[in-house]
């Protein structure tokens, strides 16, 4: 009789686990970044108000503050910086050629990790450079993108290229931080350059200073 029990016991558990992780993993693939709001609504935020043009960021350090995420980024010190971007004007702004850097409290000066950047660091055990092995007519390659990476990007990336007048587009980036002091947004920035107009013409440059994300931050801690 108990041996039957511990049977019966064994095959409910499997059929439930059958059932419940397959919702689970589809309820993770589900979740929705928020809606991204106009950029002088979030606390970091540079503002040029003769071009018309307001970019914040808002980065993310807690994985459960962007747990709809497929991968554990922060963990791999790979911080999330979502950049939003407003054009008030009356032009589309372009941004294929757009630059966006994290400059550390030391001047360190980096890219947004690109999609071979962040798969290398989570599934990667060597950086693989790309380049010819001496003597040997080879070409390394590197491995293709998991692909909960490129759905992330798909997901939570930039929609598109072009911010359409009086709109507003926000995506996520990932900044590899791994060996700057810790904590590495403090004293940083985001400096975005080279977004142009329909016309052509290239806008100011904006620098917006985690400083005040972290001032906003410790603000609603101590209410």
């Amino acid at each position: 009789m108990k041996s039957y029990f511990f049977r019966t016991l064994r095959r409910s558990l499997a059929f439930l686990a059958v059932m419940v992780f397959p919702l689970a993993a589809a309820h993770a693939g589900s979740k929705k970044a928020p809606p991204v709001r106009p950029a002088r609504e979030y606390p970091a935020y540079d503002a040029h108000p003769q071009e018309h043009v307001t970019v914040a960021i808002d980065p993310c350090t807690e994985p459960r503050d962007c747990d709809f995420f497929r991968l554990p980024y922060i963990r791999h010190s790979l911080i999330p910086v979502r950049v939003i971007i407003t054009n008030d004007s009356d032009a589309a702004l372009n941004l294929e050629e757009v630059r966006m850097q994290f400059i550390s409290a030391n001047n360190d000066k980096l890219p947004a990790a690109t999609l071979d950047d962040i798969n290398r660091r989570l599934f990667s055990t060597k950086e693989a450079k790309g380049t010819k092995v001496p003597l040997i007519p080879l070409t390394i390659h590197h491995p293709p993108v998991d692909k909960k990476i490129t759905q992330d990007d798909q997901d939570f990336g930039f929609p598109s290229t072009t911010v359409a007048p009086h709109s507003t587009v926000g995506g996520y980036l990932f900044y590899d931080v791994k060996g700057l002091d810790d904590p590495p947004l403090k004293g940083a920035e985001i400096y975005v350059k080279m977004i142009h107009t329909a016309a052509g013409k290239e806008l100011f440059a904006f620098s917006i200073p985690f400083n005040k994300w972290f001032a906003a931050k410790s603000g609603a801690s101590s209410r």
